[in-house]
C-alpha cells in the first residue's frame, strides 16, 4: 500500500523534508494535494482531513502521511516514523532519539528562516512587515544562521568520518540538512557564500547528499518544484545585503 502525502501542491514547503526521505527510500507514495479530483486528490482531499469533523485524531497543519489507519502530522513526527520503517534512522533507541532531535534543531532552524521576511505574521504579505523583515535578516545573517550552521559542523566533526551526522550512514537528518543548505543558498546566497567557507563538512554532506542516486533522480524530476518566494526559503536580495 502506498503512503499518502498531504502537503501544499504548488510549494516545496516542509513537505519537502517528507518527500526527500520517501524519495530516497524508494517508497511508494501519493502526492494527495497534487491530484486531481477525479483521482481524489486536490487540495479538497487535504482540507477534508484537516477540516473534517469525524477524523478522531486531525493534524494540525501540512504536511501529514497516511499509513493505512494512521494519519500523521509534523514533519519530524512523519520522519521519526519513516526513519524506523526504511533504515534513514539507527536501530537503537539512543539513535533514534539522537536522530529526532537533530530534526528538531533543523525545525527550529526552519522556522527562523521563515521569520526573515514575516517576522510579524504569516497572514501578512512581506511588503506590510518590510521593514521588520529587514531588521530580523540582519539578526539571521549575523547571528542566527552562523550559530545554527556551526552546530552541525561540530555535530559532524565529532562523528567518525564526519561524513553523516549520525552513526555510519546515511539519515533522515542529514537528508534535512540537505535542503537547509540548498534553501538557504537560494534565499541568502551571499550570506551562505560567507559563510560555507569555514564549514567545510556541512557543505561536504550537501553535495554527497545531492549525488546520491535516488535524490539526483529526484531533483532532476518535475517531482521536484523549484524554490518560490511562496514558499520558506524566499530570495529578497533586499535581505541578504
Amino acid at each position: 500500500m502506498a503512503y499518502e502525502l498531504y502537503y501544499w501542491p504548488t510549494i516545496q514547503g516542509r513537505g519537502e523534508f517528507v518527500r526527500l526521505a520517501l524519495e530516497e527510500a524508494e517508497a511508494r507514495y501519493v502526492d494527495v494535494a497534487r491530484g486531481s479530483k477525479k483521482q481524489k486528490g486536490g487540495v479538497p482531499a487535504m482540507l477534508a482531513l484537516l477540516d473534517g469533523r469525524t477524523v478522531a485524531r486531525p493534524p494540525f497543519a501540512p504536511p501529514f502521511l497516511k499509513s493505512g489507519r494512521l494519519l500523521i502530522g509534523q514533519t519530524a513526527n512523519i520522519l521519526l516514523f519513516l526513519g524506523a520503517r526504511h533504515r534513514l534512522a539507527p536501530a537503537n533507541e539512543a539513535g533514534r532519539l539522537w536522530t529526532n532531535q537533530l530534526q528538531l534543531t533543523i525545525a527550529d532552524f526552519v522556522g527562523e528562516v521563515h521569520d526573515t521576511h514575516h517576522p510579524v505574521g504569516a497572514s501578512l504579505y512581506y511588503e506590510e512587515q518590510k521593514k521588520e523583515a529587514l531588521r530580523r535578516a540582519a539578526e539571521f545573517r549575523g547571528q542566527r544562521a552562523g550559530k545554527f550552521l556551526r552546530y552541525f559542523e561540530t555535530v559532524l566533526s565529532r562523528n567518525g568520518s564526519g561524513k553523516h551526522l549520525v552513526g555510519g550512514s546515511l539519515s533522515y537528518a542529514d537528508l534535512s540538512l540537505f535542503q537547509v543548505v540548498a534553501g538557504l543558498r537560494y534565499a541568502f546566497p551571499n550570506t551562505m557564500k560567507r559563510l560555507e567557507r569555514k564549514l567545510p563538512r556541512v557543505t561536504a554532506l550537501h553535495e554527497r547528499v545531492a549525488g546520491r542516486p535516488r535524490i539526483a533522480a529526484y531533483l532532476a524530476s518535475d517531482r521536484r518544484l523549484p524554490f518560490s518566494e511562496e514558499g520558506i526559503f524566499r530570495r529578497y536580495p533586499e535581505l541578504d545585503e
